[in-house]
């Protein structure tokens, strides 16, 4: 592990200043929508378009990697997301904010697949998996630590939007800096929609859904704390509680995973997250609890997505292991989109509540699926592939290296 670090700390010190930019926006965009007194609606639609660009950038940032070549990109998407960090308090309408939040996701996904193919070049075949785990820990360690930054300045003023700006300017350099030559950038042709649902129907539903749960997690935490008012000390201690619960639970789930039917493991991690996330919709809560439930929400969501990779990876032969991440990943995305928009309108209909009430129906509907899918196909294959850990923000870059340690070394955990 320290030899990886030794080669990659510069590549890792600047995906980690990428996530804290990332982590500030996403939170302080919805306390900074409550001051401007945007309705939750119009909340859940600047929050959708994030994930917009950040699909249509899955789709794009590949052939325009190829065309221009690595720096390019990297240095056009990087001032793109600088400027559109300035740009949020330069005009606080909400119309405006959902036409940049698909800039800046459409930017976020280029930059993520940049940096992830020369991180994923600076590593051999016996140090990429322990180069993709610390990558997803300075992910995690980055948006928590991004809360602790909305603590410095006024989500009024302008500061706190020029904090991301800069933190992500910077991110540049080490980056930029530690890399003599570009990597070659390939990615396999994903397989079709009718393929993947016909290797795992469980794995497709189920990554679509999650796709809801982690967009609702991710863009909707800080609106639902604007509507119960807690302060912004609280509000970021609730969000970083979100990724801190999912950093925590990814390898003692990933490691039970490994060791029997992962169906079983899918139904009553997804049972148990709906039924924790209902108590908050039953009971008035004090904040404390309300950390815990937001810790639990976390440490299900994030390791059900490593574990739906997993499981869908033993059903496919090893070449078309790295095929399936494109199309998982697309699945994800359109679930994605959906999140926030539903769980905005189930906010506007019911109360703050619904923020809680839509993932637990989300987990509810993946547990019930999985029960079913128990029932229709009985047997499950021996794994021929192993549980990596993977963080849902990360690029088809990062998705489609798991699928590759996974081939190489199924017993691996």
């Amino acid at each position: 592990m320290l030899t990886v670090l030794r080669n990659t700390w510069a590549l890792l010190l600047g995906l980690g200043l990428l996530m804290l930019g990332n982590g500030m926006q996403g939170t302080l965009l919805g306390i900074r929508g409550a001051i401007e007194q945007f309705s939750t609606f119009q909340m859940s639609i600047v929050m959708s378009c994030y994930f917009v660009g950040f699909l249509f950038g899955s789709r794009m940032a590949p052939e325009m990697i190829r065309r221009v070549g690595h720096v390019r990109v990297f240095a056009a998407l990087g001032s793109m997301i600088s400027a559109v960090l300035i740009l949020y308090a330069a005009a606080p309408d909400w119309i405006i904010w959902a036409a940049l939040r698909v800039l800046i996701g459409f930017s976020f996904s280029g930059v993520y697949i940049t940096a992830e193919s020369w991180l994923n070049n600076a590593s051999t075949n016996e140090t990429r998996g322990q180069a993709l785990s610390l990558y997803l820990i300075v992910q995690m360690v980055g948006i928590i630590a991004a809360q602790l930054l909305l603590n410095v300045g006024d989500p009024s003023g302008y500061v706190l939007f020029v904090i991301p700006s800069v933190l992500v300017s910077l991110a540049f350099t080490p980056i930029l800096l530690s890399v003599s030559q570009a990597p070659a950038f390939e990615t396999t042709k994903p397989l079709s929609f009718r393929q993947l649902y016909s290797a795992s129907p469980l794995g497709c539903v189920g990554m679509f859904l999650l796709g809801g749960v982690f967009s609702a997690q991710f863009g909707m935490a800080s609106v639902w704390g604007t509507q119960v008012g807690l302060s912004v000390a609280d509000l970021t201690i609730f969000v970083s509680a979100i990724y801190a619960g999912g950093l925590v639970l990814q390898y003692p789930i990933g490691w039970l995973s490994d060791r029997m039917d992962r169906r079983k493991v899918v139904l009553w991690l997804s049972a148990f997250g709906a039924l924790a996330l209902m108590v908050p919709v039953i009971f008035d809560l004090p904040f404390a609890v309300l950390v815990f439930v937001g810790a639990l929400g976390g440490g299900v969501s994030n390791p059900l997505y490593s574990l739906l990779l997993a499981y869908v990876n033993d059903y496919l032969d090893g070449p078309d292991m790295a095929a399936a991440s494109g199309g998982l990943l697309f699945i994800n995305g359109l679930g994605a989109i959906s999140g926030p928009v539903i769980t905005g309108w189930l906010m506007g209909a019911i109360g703050p509540n619904g923020f809680f009430l839509f993932m637990a129906i989300l987990f509810g509907v993946l547990a019930v699926y999985a029960a079913w899918r128990m029932t229709q196909r009985r047997t499950t294959p021996e794994a021929t592939s192993s549980y990596t850990a993977v963080s849902p923000s990360a690029s088809l870059v990062a998705v489609e290296t798991a699928a590759m340690i996974d081939n190489e070394d199924p017993a691996r955990n």
